[in-house]
């Protein structure tokens, strides 16, 4: 998937004290996951209803 016009945000879960930051972009169908220290590093890329149930399932951490 080409991600070159993604425009990448700062997850909301993400912590500033630290420097661990996601980044996440909606992509047609699904969303790109990315390390913010990274940005051209690998990246992953889910369907929607996955990325929801990961999400849920670290918000539960």
């Amino acid at each position: 998937m080409d991600l070159t016009k993604a425009v990448w945000r700062k997850a909301s879960r993400s912590t500033v004290q630290n420097d661990n930051c996601v980044e996440v972009a909606d992509v047609p169908r699904a969303v790109a996951i990315r390390d913010s220290k990274d940005p051209h590093g690998p990246k992953l890329i889910m369907n929607r209803s996955d990325f929801r149930r990961l999400a849920d399932a670290l918000k539960n951490l």
